[in-house]
């Protein structure tokens, strides 16, 4: 696909871009940051428009993100939902997805775009976990044209070389991603504040004798209460208990 996209003149070329970037972003596996890569190349070359280029690229980006979204929020997590044989399992992650989406969603949409992996998933998990919409196309959008300006800009100024920029690219978004996810780990920590610490523990009280042992026990050996109970002296016989009054 990547050759045609080099054999066609700019009238195929453009829309053969918008293709592979919007279904890249929707989910499938394309070569859509290629793709954008090499169009930005050509550019380079005076081939293509670079402008149109980046144009195209965000736009495809922006409408593919929004239709995995839409595959997400009503397929995906109606699938989660169902009831089976991992429902807890299920149930749990999707918890956890929705805790993190409600907290730092809108980063994960916005730098998941440099992402090699999470650009083609984020939209399918931001609509699973329910994200709100508005957000998600603000980010979405955000995120879709800063990324088709930054790779289109790096691929135009490296020109023919610029296939090999993409590990870079990726790298860096990689980097920046774990920068972004530790400073948001560290400012969570110093707003909770120094853990509590436990409160001490009462001594535990030794457990008392069960009352199976005592049942072998002669009369004679059980242990007795004091003032339960008194002996009284018969004639001609041994003691007596008698009940205390």
């Amino acid at each position: 696909m990547l050759a045609a996209l080099i054999d066609v003149p700019a009238s195929i070329g453009y829309p053969l871009l918008f293709v592979l970037v919007g279904t890249e972003s929707a989910g499938a596996l394309v070569p859509g940051e290629t793709s954008l890569i090499v169009a930005a190349a050509l550019a380079a070359q005076g081939r293509l428009s670079l402008p149109l280029v980046i144009v195209v690229a965000a736009g495809a980006a922006i409408l593919g993100d929004n239709i995995g979204y839409l595959i997400g929020r009503r397929g995906l997590r109606r699938l989660l939902d169902r009831p089976g044989r991992w429902s807890a399992r299920k149930r749990r992650l999707v918890e956890r997805g929705d805790v993190f989406f409600a907290r730092r969603g809108s980063a994960a949409v916005f730098f998941g775009r440099w992402l090699p992996g999470l650009r083609v998933v984020a939209s399918w998990l931001a609509g699973a976990n329910r994200m709100p919409w508005r957000r998600f196309l603000l980010w979405n959008a955000l995120g879709g044209i800063a990324w088709a300006s930054t790779v289109g800009a790096v691929a135009y100024v490296l020109g023919r070389s610029a296939s090999g920029s993409l590990g870079a690219i990726g790298l860096a978004g990689v980097g920046i991603a774990v920068l972004v996810y530790l400073a948001s780990r560290l400012r969570d920590r110093l707003r909770a504040g120094p853990p509590e610490k436990p409160a001490g523990r009462t001594p535990a009280r030794p457990a008392a004798a069960p009352a199976t042992r005592l049942r072998h026990l002669s009369p004679a050996q059980r242990p007795r209460r004091l003032g339960c109970t008194r002996e009284k002296t018969l004639d001609g016989g041994g003691p007596e208990r008698l009940p205390d009054r």
